[in-house]
Order: C-alpha cells, then sequence, then structure tokens
C-alpha cells in the first residue's frame, strides 16, 4: 500500500538540534533545490529516514569539484509503502513518466 506524499520540508538543521521526518520503513524520496525546484536526489529505499541522512552526509556524487553543497537550499519530501518492491516499482513508473513527458515538451 502507499502513503501520500508529504508536504516540501527543509533540511534540518543539525546545530539546532533538528531531525529529519521521514518513515524509517520503505518508501520513496524526493529532494530538490528549493530556488530552482531542480531534482537533486530521487530514490526508493528500505529505510527512507536513513537514505536522507546519507544525502545529507555525503552529497559529494552531486557536486563539482570545489563546490559545496548548500543545504539550506535543499527540501524534501517523502512517501511511504509497505515494501521496498513496492517503493521501488513505484519510482521506476515515476521515472518513466518524466522522461515521457520530458521528449514530449517543446
Amino acid at each position: 500500500m502507499i502513503g501520500r506524499w508529504t508536504q516540501w520540508k527543509h533540511f534540518p538543521k543539525p546545530e539546532r538540534g533538528e531531525h529529519i521526518e521521514a518513515p524509517i520503513g520503505p518508501g520513496i524520496y524526493e529532494v530538490r533545490e528549493a530556488s530552482t525546484g531542480g531534482v537533486f536526489a530521487f530514490g526508493a529505499a528500505d529505510s527512507v529516514a536513513q537514505a536522507l541522512v546519507t544525502r545529507t552526509v555525503r552529497p559529494r556524487w552531486r557536486l563539482r569539484f570545489g563546490e559545496k553543497a548548500n543545504l539550506a537550499n535543499l527540501e524534501y519530501r517523502t512517501c511511504a509503502t509497505s515494501t521496498k518492491a513496492e517503493a521501488r516499482t513505484i519510482a521506476e513508473g515515476m521515472i518513466g513518466r518524466r522522461e515521457t513527458f520530458l521528449r514530449s515538451s517543446p
């Protein structure tokens, strides 16, 4: 069973003791740049909370040499599912729809 997407939330500031609010279990996550709406990360995971923490601790795979991640400009949303297989199937479908949309856009 798939849940509903949460509202977009800004990434917490660890120095203020804030925490990520996300399912500990399986689901889908999406991280975007708040200023542009551009997708930063998207995927299915066994633990959505753990996947989001990994994205904030090691965002280097997305950065060019010398660039730093601006967590203040990132926001995230999540969607819980019953199993990781269900999350993966839904995520693949979403990726397929996005690719179709982008190909058909002028």
